[in-house]
């Protein structure tokens, strides 16, 4: 049988292991695909210390996948052995549930996730579902677009979902992983962009990204910095912090909407009269489908929008992770094969 190398995580806490494995075979309805790159992204946590319910071991994590087609299943007709492609977080549904019959696929209540449920990108070759597989622009390199197939995707589709029109008051809190693809797509979905960070260190980049106004929340109260704009009619929150999430719904307008995609691990409180008086709203939004992911990777393609990477390759994957979970990453951080 052909070999292949892959990292995977043996058991939870376990450290990653350089194993080499069968180049595995793809059943019905499902696809070979030839890994380029793979992205490390922070919920790989989920997979090394064993925080997902159910896990199954050992597990190769990786939802951030970028490749070509390797081999087809039976019954795939809709790709092509060469084809280049991507695999994001959402990796397959159900078809049959009541949110998939509505066609909210993202939202199926059998969902599979990508390095979870079965094995990632942290591997030379993988199977996927082909109902989760998004075709990829030639024009994006490999390491590039596979951060879009999760930070960006996030960052993509809430916003275009988010009810704001161009020329509205968009503000990006966080310059991280997600927040400086956010700060790049709302400045090309024609946005008056506004980024938020903790000081003034991070301004020239943020203004670099596409940003038309800096708030550095450790010298001014990003809330009333808004207020003075009108109010955002969108807040992306990128950056894991509850309290400075929750200080920032006074800096909405009227009818906007805290949109929130990173994930605290503290509850985000919030004053009711506020939100009702003023008919605002807190959202939250997951990443989107293949669907979506080929939305993404056309729109990047096609305005310029592309992630800050770090490269490493398979065989550095603890490196890599270690890099990404101490903070150190400027901002994503892509295993290339």
């Amino acid at each position: 049988m052909p070999k292949m190398k892959a990292a995977q995580v043996s058991k939870p806490h376990g450290p990653f292991e350089l194993v080499e494995r069968d180049i595995p075979q793809p059943g019905p309805h499902t696809v070979r695909i030839k890994v380029e790159a793979c992205g490390v992204c922070h919920s790989d946590v989920l997979v090394k210390e064993g925080i997902w319910p159910g896990l199954s071991y050992p597990r190769v994590p990786g939802h951030e996948v970028a490749g070509r087609i390797d081999a087809l299943g039976a019954e795939v007709t809709q790709w092509k052995a060469g084809q280049r492609v991507g695999v994001g977080w959402h990796g397959g549904h159900c078809f049959v549930c009541d949110p998939c019959r509505r066609g909210d696929f993202i939202l199926c209540a059998n969902r599979k996730v990508t390095g979870l449920h079965f094995d990632g990108g942290y591997a030379e070759y993988m199977i996927a579902p082909a109902e989760a597989v998004a075709a990829m622009p030639e024009e994006l390199d490999a390491a590039e677009a596979a951060p879009l197939l999760c930070a960006g995707i996030t960052t993509y589709n809430s916003l275009r979902n988010a009810g704001a029109r161009s020329g509205d008051t968009v503000a990006v809190q966080g310059i991280g992983g997600l927040g400086h693809l956010g700060i790049q797509y709302a400045h090309r979905m024609g946005f008056r962009t506004v980024a938020i960070g903790r000081g003034k260190d991070k301004e020239a980049l943020a203004r670099q990204l596409g940003a038309d106004l800096y708030i550095a929340g450790a010298e001014s109260d990003p809330a009333a910095e808004l207020q003075k704009l009108g109010g955002a009619r969108v807040v992306l929150a990128t950056a894991p912090d509850a309290r400075s999430m929750e200080s920032l719904i006074g800096g909405l307008a009227p009818g906007g909407t805290l949109l929130v995609v990173g994930a605290p691990a503290e509850p985000i409180s919030f004053n009711a009269i506020g939100l009702l008086f003023n008919r605002q709203r807190l959202q939250g939004w997951p990443s989107g489908t293949a669907k979506d992911s080929e939305d993404t990777l056309n729109f990047s393609a096609l305005t310029g929008v592309r992630p800050m990477i770090e490269k490493f390759p398979l065989e550095k994957a603890a490196d890599a992770y270690k890099q990404m979970i101490q903070g150190r990453a400027r901002f994503r951080v892509v295993l290339t094969m």
